[in-house]
């Protein structure tokens, strides 16, 4: 995946099967806990919302949430 080192937040912009780093760093923070995500571990997002979830169980009630 597209990763960087600096240490911060990225920003990033998230597509289907994958996303493109807006700006530089190495974790976003998951939009419903706020807890911090690796890059190489994030696996769940929403490319509507643009958020990114820590795991699937957060990403299905964010969903059921907003349905």
């Amino acid at each position: 995946m597209l990763t960087s080192r600096s240490g911060g937040a990225a920003k990033l912009h998230y597509m289907a099967n994958n996303f493109r780093m807006l700006s530089p760093g190495d974790h976003v923070l998951c939009a419903v806990t706020g807890e911090a995500i690796p890059l190489d571990d994030l696996r769940y997002w929403s490319v509507e919302r643009q958020e990114p979830y820590a795991t699937a169980e957060i990403s299905v009630r964010a969903a059921e949430k907003m349905g």
